[in-house]
């Protein structure tokens, strides 16, 4: 099911990251993503200016580390963006849901030297799951609701998106799609039976749980598995803390004993 939006293409965009449970923006101010920080204004959605565009997406994966949900970075056009790629690239590395919206010089006068005029896509692709520019007002509700849904579909991770000045200031209308949930990767039924062969011939499993663990809610999953396995459970990454540690005692050592 769809929803007529229109407005700005700040506007556009805050209607469709609402729509997807992002509910609060990083940034360092930009002339470039002015209508953005106009759209949060009035709409009263949060906006946390930072000193350093590496913060802003460091603070957008912060979000989606602990909250489970996408986290926003806006940075404005050339070195804000440029500045965001460290963030990018620890939330790639981490799987972390992150979408960066970026500014853009004006794509009419494309290569006539405008100000912070540079073409960010071949820097963010290496690192991102989708990196996209936005040409017109009213695709940016489509473009930003598939780039959110990319960025939370496992295996996570971050996206980008930025939109020349024409696109984000000009006014338009579009449908809005509607935010699905997104489906868990099921496992290949050969390839589970496989593993369980293994797992019922070993003589001393382990487990070994990383972040996906966390990020995809699986932790009573672990539990269980580990309960009936009797197996110990090694975890790295955001699968820290996913279980309690051994409250088993050690023996002493003995005196003298390095």
């Amino acid at each position: 099911m769809t929803q007529r939006v229109e407005g700005h293409g700040g506007e556009l965009a805050l209607a469709a990251l609402r729509a997807h449970g992002v509910r609060e923006m990083f940034t360092l101010s930009g002339g470039h993503v002015f209508p953005l920080y106009d759209a949060a204004h009035k709409s009263g959605f949060p906006l946390y200016d930072v000193r350093h565009e590496q913060s802003a997406v460091f603070a957008a994966e912060a979000v989606a580390k602990l909250q489970r949900r996408p986290g926003l970075a806006v940075l404005t056009a050339g070195p804000g963006v440029t500045n965001g790629v460290s963030g990018l690239t620890s939330a790639y590395f981490n799987a972390s849901p992150v979408l960066v919206l970026g500014g853009r010089a004006p794509q009419f006068r494309w290569g006539s030297g405008s100000l912070q005029e540079m073409d960010h896509l071949p820097l963010v692709a290496p690192v991102t799951k989708h990196a996209e520019t936005v040409f017109s007002a009213d695709d940016v509700p489509r473009a930003v609701s598939a780039a959110l849904t990319t960025a939370r579909t496992p295996h996570r991770g971050p996206v980008f998106l930025d939109f020349p000045l024409e696109a984000v200031f000009s006014v338009g209308d579009a449908d809005l799609p509607a935010a699905t949930p997104v489906a868990p990767i099921e496992a290949d039924p050969d390839e589970v039976a496989r593993a369980a062969r293994l797992i019922a011939n070993a003589a001393r499993p382990v487990i070994v749980a990383g972040s996906d663990v966390y990020a995809g809610d699986a932790i009573d999953a672990l539990r269980a598995a580990a309960e009936a396995l009797r197996a110990p459970v090694f975890t790295n990454g955001m699968g820290r803390g996913a279980l309690p540690g051994s409250t088993r005692s050690r023996s002493p050592r003995p005196a003298g004993s390095p």
